[in-house]
């Protein structure tokens, strides 16, 4: 972490459960103070409750920068551009110019190494709708049963960049993966960004991705929070899923500083080899993004390592 100098210490702090599942709204804290002990009590707060409200704030650019660093490196976007704000650490996105998440994700896993966590500002909202869920990937996947369990531990995913428009970028991780500091087992696929099961065919893949993608959004695994302007929201993405619900009229602003990136461990290797189709065909149109990156991956490694903060493509990451 970032060293800042304290210039109070919490009075009062209030933490308040807004879900049995996860989520916690967080009264008596200047974000704008924070140094060191406020950043620490913060990481304390998110490992119990996934993720953290902070109402009120109202930070600039600036104190919302110098916040989000003491987490870790933070990165704007590596494919989508600012509307309004330029910054190089700074995430923006405007209801008016189509910048709507409304469909569930975890944060850039098309990257080799995906965010951390998520530092978001509302600076503005509408006053009725625009609410964002939350999922906690670990209660979904320690609610599946022992069988369905034993399955995904094995097996990887292929995840990239389609959403915006850059089907090349893909990384490959764990279906479940360990959180690093918890060690707890999470789900780690996404309706957003995953394409398919490696090591399943096509129609197998796509019946077990929707499977596990309808369930993480189960709403006993969910939070839901109405915003006011001048809240903060932090989330831990290597164990939460989120949706924007569109469901709003007028304009929505929101800048993240996004804390890059760990690279996810599953429970052990993949327990069986990528899938290769054993004839060519029309159907196999379905195999040729994962053969084509598997192939690149190996002509790669066949060159040398690549670089941890990449993302992973054929050549060259929300």
């Amino acid at each position: 972490m970032t060293a800042t100098t304290e210039t109070a210490a919490p009075v009062a702090l209030e933490v308040q459960p807004l879900a049995a599942a996860l989520g916690a709204e967080v009264r008596g804290i200047s974000l704008a103070d924070a140094g060191e002990a406020t950043a620490g009590l913060v990481l304390s707060l998110l490992a119990e409750h996934k993720v953290l409200f902070f109402p009120g704030q109202d930070l600039t650019v600036d104190e919302h920068v110098a916040f989000a660093r003491h987490f870790g490196e933070l990165e704007a976007h590596p494919n989508l551009s600012n509307p309004n704000l330029e910054h190089a650490e700074i995430f923006e996105l405007a209801a008016s110019a189509g910048g709507i998440a409304d469909e569930w994700h975890t944060d850039l896993t098309f990257m080799t190494s995906p965010s951390i966590m998520s530092v978001l500002n509302m600076v503005t909202c509408p006053e009725i709708g625009g609410d964002t869920m939350w999922t906690d990937l670990g209660l979904a996947y320690n609610s599946l049963s022992a069988p369905m369990k034993d399955l995904c531990d094995g097996l990887t995913a292929l995840h990239d960049a389609h959403p915006h428009n850059r089907s090349e970028q893909m990384a490959i991780h764990p279906v479940v993966r360990i959180h690093p500091e918890t060690g707890h087992k999470v789900l780690y696929v996404n309706e957003h960004f995953t394409r398919r099961i490696v090591e399943m065919s096509h129609p197998e893949s796509e019946a077990l991705l929707g499977l596990l993608t309808a369930w993480v959004q189960q709403p006993r695994f969910t939070v839901r929070y109405r915003w006011t302007p001048g809240a903060i929201a932090i989330w831990d993405n290597r164990c939460t899923q989120h949706s924007v619900l569109n469901d709003f009229e007028g304009e929505r602003i929101i800048q993240r500083a996004t804390v890059m990136g760990d690279r996810p461990e599953g429970v052990a290797a993949p327990r069986w080899q990528p899938w290769r189709p054993e004839r060519r065909g029309a159907l196999t149109r379905h195999d040729r993004q994962l053969l084509g990156y598997l192939k690149s991956e190996r002509n790669l490694s066949e060159v040398g390592p690549k670089r941890d903060d990449a993302p992973a493509t054929k050549g060259t990451t929300r």
